[in-house]
């Protein structure tokens, strides 16, 4: 049988895109990443040797939602980088990130697998430069109050968050294939996750996905009300660090976030070896939350694994670009434009071998 047609309810893709997105991703849309890779200096990068040595003075400016990789690089002892960094910057979705990445204010970042697709499909050149395999979801599904959802097959019909580029996205649309259901069974209702709190509490939406470390105080103050989550197996694979280009392009820069990597992988690993005192200075400092819910959530902390080979990796986020073109969100590619794979091996070497296997 034909596939399904998986265009949101009465929304044009590329005005529905444009909603997510911005001014920025529309204008990205009529052309492909090819054109604006030529634009951008980087021909030829991918291919150019790391230096061995961050040469002096050299600065890099890094994602750091919420502090998580600051705090981390301080708890474990890692702040000894080879380079200044010039600035942490507090963002965390992938559109924020992608556009941060185009006002050159920012130089790498830690996302999930969609966003580099997403960039690409815009037109923007970036690259991933380490990746961290998730073997235990993330996310689960939150109801609005007072709603009769309780699997996922409750879901057809209902309004339903959607982020195209963040890993939210992603989640629901592997859960809806997961539970037999075409996306003109829903209606896809586009926000960016920083929203979608707003949407639940507000009855806009019936459902969306929340991070594991949201959900206990959205339950605590809505579960009374008729609130639920409702977990699934689906898994977000890819957590990664990825880098415009250009940046990489730079043999500077691009020997900083070899040197940045390494730390990254461990800092990563240092917080799963120590849940009490990351829940302490992280979750219940930073985030206040109470200790039992910090403990709820380390609960479900994935062991970090950093796969000495991509491959796994490429192909993941082929069946994710291919499930997005399959619903015309994007046009088909080849991912393997989307991996500088000089990096390739940097974290795992870094770590124990209990975490590269």
């Amino acid at each position: 049988m034909p596939p399904p047609s998986y265009a949101p309810h009465g929304l044009d893709r590329r005005l529905f895109l444009g909603s997510l997105l911005g001014a920025a991703a529309v204008a990205g849309l009529s052309g492909c990443a090819g054109s604006s890779a030529a634009d951008s200096g980087s021909k030829g990068s991918a291919s150019a040797p790391l230096a061995s040595k961050v040469p002096a003075g050299t600065r890099l400016k890094i994602a750091s939602y919420q502090g998580v990789q600051q705090l981390q690089f301080k708890l474990a002892g890692l702040s000894d980088l080879p380079f200044e960094v010039s600035s942490w910057a507090n963002i965390g979705a992938g559109p924020d990130v992608i556009n941060a990445f185009r006002a050159k204010s920012l130089d790498l970042a830690n996302n999930a697998g969609i966003p580099p697709i997403q960039a690409y499909y815009q037109g923007f050149d970036a690259k991933i430069v380490a990746i961290n395999i998730t073997r235990k979801p993330n996310y689960l599904f939150a109801t609005k109050p007072g709603s009769d959802i309780r699997r996922t097959g409750d879901f057809k019909g209902r309004k339903l968050a959607f982020s195209q580029g963040q890993a939210q996205g992603v989640v629901l649309l592997r859960a809806l294939k997961q539970a037999g259901l075409a996306y003109d069974d829903v209606e896809l209702v586009p926000l960016t996750s920083n929203q979608f709190l707003t949407a639940l509490q507000a009855g806009q939406v019936d459902v969306a996905p929340l991070a594991n470390q949201q959900a206990p105080a959205y339950l605590k103050q809505y579960g009374p009300r008729g609130a639920r989550t409702i977990p699934t197996d689906v898994v977000d694979l890819l957590n990664l660090l990825w880098a415009p280009a250009s940046v990489l392009a730079d043999r500077a820069k691009a020997a900083a976030v070899a040197a940045y990597i390494p730390r990254w992988a461990k800092g990563q690993v240092w917080a799963y070896e120590h849940p009490d005192r990351w829940n302490e200075e992280f979750y219940v400092k930073t985030q206040n939350l109470t200790l039992p819910q910090a403990r709820s959530i380390t609960a479900l902390a994935n062991k970090p694994y950093f796969p000495p080979s991509w491959d796994r990796a490429v192909a993941w986020e082929q069946e994710t670009a291919d499930l997005l073109a399959e619903g015309g969100f994007v046009k088909a590619f080849k991912v393997g434009a989307l991996f500088d794979r000089r990096f390739e091996g940097l974290a795992a070497r870094a770590v124990p071998t209990e975490y590269r296997r």
